[in-house]
């Protein structure tokens, strides 16, 4: 399988040395823009404001995409959902397997726990561009699904007011060199709950977005998620 590689950032760079050092898959072009290079799938770690030309390229050549890039908009999720119409894609903020595995855990435990009140905090290094994070934001739309979606986000708190019992808290700490750190906690009267998935190296998202390009091959048009790839 032939991959391109769209970005040539610290992300991309590491996805780039996973795959020549197994040797199973050949990159056939790293690159921030795609000129005239061929694959059989594209996966994407570069920046939200290149996503449309990669898109296009994309729709242009009938190249499948896993796109793991986050801090896009409303406007750009409906032309990744557009272009899903014409070629598979896999769309996921994270990649990794234990992050996927705390999605299912607290849409199993949420619905048990609708009287506890909700925070999620994420941390990354200091060159994270977007926050809060695309993980943080999967992990509150999980969480408000399973709560037949009554809930609403309160980015940090600034001011003089009440927590409100439907509210979810979410919090951006940006330090360091830190690859990413994720905790939803419920709090009740005399107890708490916190579920959380660090990442200590960038090559599980590397892993995870190969194993996204092998199982895109083959299939039908149609947005995938991770979910469905570790199925």
């Amino acid at each position: 399988m032939k991959v391109l590689i769209h970005g040539t950032g610290v992300m991309s760079s590491i996805l780039k040395e996973v795959i020549e050092k197994e040797g199973e898959l050949e990159i056939s072009g790293f690159a921030d823009d795609f000129t005239n290079e061929k694959g059989d799938i594209i996966i994407d770690f570069s920046h939200f404001s290149r996503l449309p030309a990669m898109i296009d390229y994309s729709l242009k050549n009938n190249i499948p995409m896993v796109i793991c890039t986050t801090g896009y908009d409303e406007t750009m999720l409906a032309k990744i959902v557009e272009a899903s119409i014409q070629v598979p894609i896999v769309l996921s903020s994270n990649t990794c397997i234990g992050i996927n595995l705390m999605n299912d855990i607290v849409a199993k435990i949420a619905p048990q726990l609708r009287n506890f009140d909700i925070e999620i905090i994420e941390t990354h290094h200091n060159r994270k561009v977007d926050s809060p994070s695309g993980t943080a934001k999967s992990l509150f739309n999980i969480i408000n699904d399973a709560l037949d979606n009554e809930m609403f986000l309160v980015s940090g708190r600034n001011g003089l007011h009440v927590r409100d019992k439907k509210e979810i808290g979410m919090h951006s700490i940006r330090g360091g060199s830190i690859v990413g750190d994720h905790s939803v906690i419920f709090y009740g009267d005399d107890e708490i709950i916190e579920i959380k998935h660090s990442s200590t190296s960038r090559r599980i998202f590397a892993n995870g977005a190969i194993k996204a390009a092998k199982f895109l091959i083959g299939k039908k048009p149609g947005l995938y998620r991770m979910k469905e790839v570790l199925e």
